[in-house]
């Protein structure tokens, strides 16, 4: 018996102190260690997040390299095909190629329907707008090929739907010959035979354009967009890094 209450101090201390222990790790170790599991789970979402970040990060520096060269090519696709319908512009540009190139101009016409495209001809993109345009010019065979040649490289997009090239019916009284890109088959006299060429000086040449020019109200926007991120990107080259 005095062996039991010898030892009963000492048990009592023990079973007080795993008492304690208890309540402690139930009041402040447990919920620590949930806060920590919580703590690490948002370090590896932030981490995740940071690996998106910065792959976007490289993604956006590319962007911006390739930004002058996107830019350019935009530019030249809006003067291409402009933000308004400008046939004034389109007009001025058709005089200096028909004056760089001797032919005479004899009809210029804006509207109507347009032409029935050539096969494999692709439609008109939405937002862009067609305006049907018509041309005839007049000279001899080398002034005709070189307005023809001078329009595959007008600044101006110009479609051309069909075309008619006659030799005589303008009043040279020779035999008259055409041929014509609407048509499937033509029975036109050919303008040479036997692959002789023609002798560019040979007058009496008329030729005959029907097609189409072309504006985007969105090209505006598309421009601008490109200056602003421009802008945007050249100040945050010439801004300092940042410590």
């Amino acid at each position: 018996m005095n062996e039991v209450q010898e030892y009963r101090i000492p048990i009592l201390i023990g079973v007080v102190a795993l008492i304690v222990a208890i309540i402690a790790y139930v009041a402040f170790i447990a919920p620590e260690g949930s806060k920590l599991s919580t703590l690490d789970a948002q370090q590896t979402a932030l981490q995740a997040q940071q690996a998106q970040l910065q792959a976007r990060l490289v993604s956006l520096r590319d962007e911006q390299q390739k930004l002058p060269s996107d830019c350019a090519n935009l530019t030249k696709i809006t003067t291409q095909i402009p933000s308004t319908p400008d046939q004034a512009g389109f007009q001025l540009q058709l005089t200096t190629l028909e004056q760089r190139t001797g032919v005479v101009p004899s009809v210029l016409s804006y509207g109507g329907t347009t032409t029935t495209p050539t096969p494999g001809t692709p439609a008109t993109p939405a937002g862009v707008t067609a305006i049907p345009v018509s041309t005839t010019v007049t000279g001899t065979y080398g002034q005709i090929s070189a307005f023809v040649g001078g329009l595959d490289g007008f600044p101006r997009l110009y479609v051309i739907q069909s075309f008619t090239l006659v030799l005589g019916a303008s009043g040279n009284g020779a035999n008259a010959a055409s041929t014509s890109s609407s048509s499937g088959s033509s029975t036109a006299t050919p303008l040479w035979v036997g692959g002789t060429p023609t002798n560019p000086s040979t007058p009496g040449y008329s030729l005959t354009l029907a097609g189409s020019i072309y504006y985007s109200a969105d090209a505006a926007t598309a421009d601008a967009s490109c200056q602003k991120a421009t802008a945007a990107a050249t100040a945050a080259t010439a801004a300092p890094a940042r410590g």
